[in-house]
């Protein structure tokens, strides 16, 4: 870990509104929105009225009346993302893209061809601005966490150093939601214990947080409050998970709505995977009530899948048991499915019929693999002729109420 504060994390400002700004001026400076039945993402305009990405679209509208709702350029975010990030490129070989609108860069090495870490994060910025039309924000640290925060902080459009020497002093005031891994329901839970700034949570006894949040997730958060970061720069990263997720305002917790719910979300994650050669082990599936607490599941398999209805069956095991453990909830306001432990998908191997119990979900059996290849031939007509001409009949949940794939690979994509 460097001594010196030379890791910059830089991270488009609201991305893809901004670049709906870029496309329309006429939309400059107005509460506008990504998405329809869901907002995808918010200007800074609307996020005054409290509109959030990941809103219901009818909820976003009551918020602010004025706002705007713009279909996604997909591809504009994916050629303005590139160049931004190609910009810090420029300075760096040592850059870890987290996502299409933010990267880390470690700049150690190229003080002596381009001055202080501070005058290339100025150089960053107003090249972006000029080159590329987008404001972009950058915090600059010595560990990655602060350098994330410190970019946070400086939002909208603008730049934050933090001295080696004032770390704790600056992190100590700022609010646990800037955490890195510190969600609604993590900092809900640490209010409940009266913890809400950072240097509240680093006094706060070891053993407590892990009671509280688990020991991963405890010890992790307590040693980012006192900036105990060792991680590098990496510049080599392949994607760990894939997930969909649609948040669906109230709907009862009944299998005519569960079912084809996640037999939509495990048609898009399993497609995926598939696009990819990948397939995984690990299934989680999470639910989200309407008071926005939530709960997940997971299991993880003895073979790699990657066919969407054995992922459907799976996750739907899950969703039921989380629901009997809160038999008192009726409704729900989100279903997400993950896959993790991911794999190359090599060339399934057969299975002698030796263990019967669940065969039509071990990929490696007859009845599994002839969900897999059903599941190819699929992915073959969508390639040729659009991703509506076949699906299957089951899925009733309209593109309306879940983030688009599009948008949801371009928020994932490493490079």
């Amino acid at each position: 870990m460097a001594e010196t504060a030379t890791i910059l994390h830089a991270d488009l400002d609201a991305f893809y509104a901004s670049v709906e700004q870029l496309l329309d001026p006429s939309l400059r400076g107005k509460p506008i929105a990504v998405g329809g039945g869901v907002v995808l993402a918010a200007s800074y305009e609307a996020k005054a009225f409290g509109v959030r990405g990941g809103m219901p679209g009818r909820r976003a509208r009551q918020l602010c009346p004025q706002l705007r709702f713009v279909g996604g350029h997909y591809r504009e975010y994916q050629r303005l993302g590139d160049q931004a990030i190609d910009v810090v490129r420029d300075f760096t070989p040592l850059i870890e893209r987290i996502s299409i609108d933010e990267a880390f860069a470690d700049v150690e090495g190229s003080v002596h061809l381009f001055g202080t870490p501070e005058r290339m994060a100025r150089q960053i910025r107003r090249r972006v601005r000029d080159e590329v039309g987008l404001p972009i924000s950058v915090g600059v640290a010595r560990t990655k966490h602060l350098a994330k925060i410190a970019s946070q902080v400086a939002k909208p459009d603008g730049l934050i150093v933090v001295d080696p020497g004032a770390e704790l002093e600056f992190l100590h005031d700022l609010p646990v939601r800037l955490m890195w891994g510190v969600g609604p329901v993590t900092q809900d839970r640490l209010a409940e214990m009266g913890v809400h700034t950072i240097g509240q949570l680093a006094d706060t006894p070891g053993r407590a947080l892990q009671r509280l949040l688990g020991n991963a997730v405890g010890g992790k958060l307590g040693a980012l409050a006192w900036n105990r970061d060792p991680r590098e720069v990496e510049t080599h990263h392949r994607a760990r998970s894939v997930s969909a997720q649609s948040a669906m305002g109230r709907r009862p917790a009944t299998e005519d709505f569960i079912g084809p719910t996640l037999r939509h979300l495990a048609d898009r994650v399993a497609t995926r995977l598939r696009a990819k050669n990948r397939a995984g082990r690990t299934i989680t599936a999470r639910v989200r009530f309407t008071d926005l607490r939530a709960v997940t599941r997971s299991i993880t398999l003895p073979a790699a899948i990657s066919a969407t209805v054995i992922l459907a069956d799976v996750a739907k095991d899950l969703v039921y048991a989380a629901l009997a453990d809160h038999p008192e909830e009726r409704e729900i306001s989100l279903l997400a499915i993950a896959v993790s432990h991911l794999e190359d998908d090599a060339v399934l191997q057969l299975e002698l019929p030796f263990e019967l119990d669940h065969e039509e979900r071990r990929p490696g059996t007859g009845k599994g693999a002839a969900r897999w290849v059903l599941d190819r031939s699929v992915d073959e007509v969508r390639e040729k002729f659009g991703r509506e001409s076949v699906g299957y009949g089951s899925v009733e949940l309209g593109e309306r109420t879940s983030i688009p794939d599009e948008f949801r690979e371009l928020a994932e994509r490493p490079v």
